[in-house]
């Protein structure tokens, strides 16, 4: 008998990082037996949608389920939990807790958030493994391969390792009642008499592993086509079920890559739904051919199922891999389900789980496939980006995780070269020249909204501000010609007709107030009309480094004003030269379709700032609607050829504001720029520099992670200072400034951006520094976060400070 218990989610969780968001996660506990649930970063009403099943040796146990911060550096925080007694769910009706929100409390009386948050649960008993519901009349075999179906469909879902005990067969007709099987399971005697029925009357059945995963030989893809017809939950066809389930999708974002790292990341040349079908279809060819050539035995795929009520689609995938130089071969199940799948976006979440392997129960492999639209190519055909990314999911703690992790990503990179090949076969990948040819075609394509400044206007002014301001001065013209002249009274005197009452005195103010506001209104429609995005359509001048942004739309806006809409524009700056868009009235999600050009730049720019701004009028601060930057560096411009950026700030985040932009960099002088830089180097430093090899370059580029367009201009050897000298090569390029060590195996990388540096000292020679003088570079405040390890100190403002002595050749350096 198995407890099973369904982690949904939470609410109100308490705060335990610093930006006012905690990671959390669950941990659960009855007697020796401990599972864990995924982390959800930075929220406070995580949902995890995860189910784990225990054993149940003793009723007297309790489940203990906590709620954990997860702290990347330190100790992981308490949160809150709960202590729920296995009897209490026994005895309940249809021994079931059903779902219900239970609240979480402190560790002691003496904490300090007494209030921890709630927790959704799900909490029932299930019989499902045991072959003692099984019908004793009819084919044994048919019984036997349709509870394995269920064993592997519950035990794949089931996060809390496997069990060594197998599952007995009990062939009796006539079962005991409720509440005598009640009163005899809570009683020492009656589990003991149980424990000696089950020896006695049931018949063990053989496993060909120590998990409750059987291997049966008959399973063969004729049965499960047939189990499938019987099932309800599967669908006729694979189109089907992606039409039902692009019904069920209420438009939830597409994930993000996982933070073990990105397997394969490529464009290809077919639509996004034919690269789904290819891929996760049954009658697909492709993932047949993938197991022969990864030389792997004996798949076994189940039918696509409906699961949760139809609200996902799962299907279990098994097959024994093949043996490596460390691993025997070994069984492995894999268990798919759709996060997203909306007509041109998929996303699949695969779960791995080898039981077989060393500390197999302790984790799993979870890879995800994201499949999204590409740009559009020369040809008119349609492309797809596929994106695999992969991470590990321990379910307990053990101290070989770093051992785990390292072969995982080992066997992970061999399986999906295979993969990408396999793949590179029978599809064509989209080669990124091709993408570049189409610039022309791209930025041709698009043509900017036009309107007419009446239909603007109509659209500005269509307010309540204007149409009550309208009705009051009718109102009160009306009123002046229907009434007589007042007589002069008090203070007033010809020419000056003072408020004769309160009531007078505030429709006044009122009028006023209300006037002042249309005048504004009309202040900021004239100025911004005055502003039509002047840098748009202007050609680029002189040659070298060309930068073209093309501004299509943005998403998800922050309304800050009162009609719930805002005004924007967007501000680019590069090399310190902006360009601004045109103010887009009252929209949250506006269509821009304007090109940019920076003039030509001698060197290839690093960072494209953006930032959008809510127009308020000629003398208002603009508000900032959110912030971006594309690191040319960090980034390949093939990519950003066509992407979404996502928007950083205040009013941007919780909005999830983001803009749709197209970058292209050009460089109008040909393949002259290395020699063209470094003899302009020479000049400045006088000396002879020499051009490194294309293959330098390439190892360069690869050991950073650089663009192609990077170019390495010199390294040298020297010490990092930081508690003790750490000695490697310092890397010059024309963008970067990177460092790289590796001492037994341990590797020390970092880089920072030229335009991030703020100032360069030299400090005479000491001991410590073996007669070399030392340079210290410090950067500007907040930049060069990525490099922060590499840096001796910080200083209270927020600057990085780089320590670098003990150069081999330290005049040539300095220069």
């Amino acid at each position: 008998m198995k407890l099973v218990v369904s982690v949904i989610e939470a609410r109100n969780i308490p705060a335990m990082d610093l930006n006012g968001f905690s990671d959390p996660y669950v941990r659960l506990q009855l007697g020796r037996q401990r599972s864990r649930t995924k982390v959800v970063k930075k929220t406070l009403n995580p949902n995890w949608g995860e189910e784990f099943s225990f054993k149940v040796d003793d009723l007297n146990e309790e489940l203990l389920v906590s709620v954990l911060d997860e702290d990347k550096y330190f100790n992981d925080d308490f949160v809150g939990h709960l202590k729920l007694p296995v009897s209490m769910v026994f005895d309940a009706h249809n021994k079931s807790l059903g779902t219900a929100w239970y609240s979480l409390h402190p560790r002691n009386k003496k904490s300090k958030n007494k209030d921890c948050g709630e927790i959704l649960l799900n909490i029932y008993f299930s019989q499902n493994n045991s072959f003692m519901d099984l019908p004793s009349n009819g084919d044994h075999a048919s019984s036997l391969r349709k509870h394995a179906d269920t064993t592997v469909k519950d035990d794949s879902r089931s996060l809390s390792g496997s069990s060594k005990s197998p599952s007995p067969v009990r062939q009796e007709d006539n079962l005991s009642s409720k509440e005598e099987k009640s009163y005899a399971q809570k009683t020492l005697a009656g589990r003991i008499a149980q424990m000696f029925n089950r020896n006695s009357d049931s018949a063990p059945i053989s496993f060909s592993g120590s998990t409750d995963l059987m291997e049966i030989p008959e399973l063969s893809t004729a049965d499960i086509s047939d189990d499938k017809s019987d099932d309800p939950s599967s669908f006729g066809s694979f189109e089907e079920a992606m039409k039902a389930l692009e019904s069920i999708d209420q438009g939830s974002e597409i994930p993000s890559s996982l933070p073990g790292g990105v397997l394969l990341d490529q464009l290809y040349v077919i639509a996004p739904a034919e690269l789904n079908f290819l891929l996760f279809s049954p009658d697909s060819s492709f993932p047949t051919s993938l197991v022969e050539v990864q030389g792997s035995t004996d798949p076994q795929f189940g039918p696509w199922k409906f699961d949760n009520d139809g609200e996902s689609l799962k299907r279990v995938y098994s097959y024994i891999r093949a043996p490596t130089k460390l691993i025997k071969a070994v069984k492995a199940t894999e268990e798919q389900t759709y996060i997203r799948a909306e007509g041109k976006t998929f996303a699949v979440l695969a779960a791995v789980s080898t039981p077989d392997v060393i500390y197999g129960s302790t984790f799993k492999t979870e890879v995800l496939y994201c499949i999204t639209p590409g740009p559009e190519l020369p040809s008119g055909e349609q492309s797809s980006h596929l994106v695999i990314s992969w991470r590990m999911n321990f379910l307990q703690s053990t101290m070989m995780k770093s051992m785990i992790e390292n072969g995982a990503r080992q066997g992970l990179k061999e399986s999906f070269e295979h993969f990408s090949t396999l793949l590179a076969q029978t599809i064509k990948p989209v080669d990124s020249k091709d993408i570049g040819l189409n610039k022309e075609q791209i930025l041709g394509s698009l043509q900017a909204e036009t309107q007419s400044d009446w239909k603007l206007a109509l659209q500005y002014f269509a307010n309540f501000t204007l149409a009550s301001t309208v009705f009051m001065t009718i109102y009160v013209m009306v009123h002046i010609w229907l009434a007589a002249p007042s007589t002069i009274q008090g203070l007033e005197f010809v020419g000056l007709d003072l408020p004769d009452s309160i009531g007078e005195f505030i429709v006044c103010g009122v009028l006023v107030l209300q006037g002042e506001r249309l005048l504004q209104l009309i202040s900021r429609f004239m100025q911004a009309r005055a502003r039509k995005g002047s840098d748009h359509g202007v050609k680029a001048q002189g040659d070298g480094w060309v930068l073209t942004v093309a501004l299509i739309e943005g998403s998800n806006l922050a309304a800050v004003d009162s009609s719930g809409f805002c005004d924007p524009y967007v501000v680019f700056t590069c090399n310190g030269k902006t360009r601004t868009s045109s103010i887009k009235f009252q929209k949250s999600g506006p269509q821009w379709n304007e090109i940019f050009e920076f003039d030509a730049m001698e060197e290839p720019p690093s960072v494209l700032d953006v930032e959008v701004f809510d127009f308020d009028g000629p003398f208002d601060e603009a508000t900032s609607l959110g912030h971006a930057e594309v690191n040319f560096v960090r980034s390949n411009i093939s990519d950003l050829a066509d992407v979404w950026i996502p928007l950083q700030g205040k009013l941007a985040q919780p909005c999830q504001s983001k803009l749709h932009l197209r970058i292209f960099l050009d460089n109008t002088r040909g393949g002259n720029v290395v020699k063209e830089y470094i003899s302009k180097m020479e000049k400045e430093v006088g000396k002879k520099i020499n051009v490194r090899s294309p293959q330098t370059n390439s190892a360069f580029q690869k050991l950073f992670g650089l663009p192609p367009e990077e170019f390495l201009i010199n390294d040298f050897t020297c010490h990092l200072k930081r508690k003790m000298p750490l000695q490697g090569r310092l890397f010059l390029s024309a963008r970067i400034i990177g460092f790289h060590a590796n001492l037994f195996g341990h590797r020390t990388k970092f880089f920072f951006l030229w335009e991030d540096i703020e100032d360069i000292k030299v400090f005479p020679p000491t001991l410590a520094s073996m007669g070399s003088p030392i340079i210290v570079i410090t950067l500007r405040i907040g930049r060069g976060m990525d490099a922060r390890h590499g840096a001796k100190t910080q200083d209270e403002e927020g600057r990085l400070k780089f320590h670098f002595q003990s150069f081999v050749s330290f005049n040539v350096a300095h220069r």
